[in-house]
């Protein structure tokens, strides 16, 4: 009866594991750049003291969807979209390199170049830092760098940096937990000078709402139904400890 008790309570602790992925996908289907988390349940064998007898299911994340999420014009000059495969390079909390997808940008009063999450853009000497007062960027399609100075008439750019564009394969990424991807090694990727960009449009969320809705409410019915399970093991214990008394 335990056995039977054991499956039903870690299929329901783990299928709260499971809703939690996909509420913080559908939190995330209008953050720019997003790539949506995958779940998949399988069953693991308890190990401890004495012979291996129990079994129990685990909900974990293989990876992320890598897909790309639509691509939606803005006509801002500090917009910028990823073509394909392919990831912008950050300056993560730490002091890492990281990456990601978004690709709504800014600068602060010091002139360092942001993105819509405060996160540092990457060159290949470190964060890129602007020259101001400036009037006016421009960002080619390899992530070229040039500002109009301030006072400077229309024709007058110079170029003033190159956004660091990667693309060491999806298949060696994974998501930290500040919500940027890294590579498994740890290491930093190399530049890819293949990667082209859109000026002027963002990548929006690959998140499915009615996919994820949809999970959501299939991951609580199987809650429920663990839950039935393990009031059914009560009724089974009491039944029987019943039957025990009464012989």
């Amino acid at each position: 009866m335990d056995k039977f008790l054991y499956v039903a309570m870690s299929g329901a602790k783990q299928g709260m594991n499971a809703l939690a992925v996909r509420a913080n996908n559908l939190a995330n289907a209008n953050t720019d750049g997003f790539k949506s988390d995958m779940t998949q349940a399988r069953s693991m064998q308890a190990f401890g003291e004495g012979l291996p007898t129990r079994v129990f299911s685990m909900i974990e994340s293989p990876g992320s969807n890598f897909n790309g999420g639509p691509i939606r014009t803005t006509g801002r000059e500090l917009d910028i979209a990823v073509k394909g495969d392919g990831w912008i390079a950050v300056q993560a909390t730490d002091g890492s390199e990281a990456y990601t997808r978004a690709g709504s940008l800014h600068f602060d009063s010091t002139g360092l170049l942001l993105n819509s999450r405060n996160t540092p853009i990457m060159g290949d000497a470190g964060p890129i830092v602007l020259p101001l007062p400036i009037d006016s960027v421009q960002i080619s399609d390899n992530g070229i760098i040039s500002v109009r100075p301030k006072g400077a008439t229309a024709e007058v750019f110079e170029e003033v940096g190159q956004i660091k564009f990667v693309n060491p394969g999806n298949d060696q990424m994974m998501r930290g937990e500040d919500g940027l991807f890294r590579l498994m090694s740890g290491q930093p990727a190399p530049r890819d000078p293949a990667i082209e960009i859109e000026s002027g449009a963002i990548e929006g969320s690959n998140v499915n709402s009615v996919h994820e809705m949809v999970a959501m409410i299939d991951i609580q019915r199987q809650y429920e139904m663990q839950v039935k399970m393990m009031k059914n093991a009560e009724e089974a214990d009491r039944s029987s400890t019943s039957l025990m008394r009464i012989s």
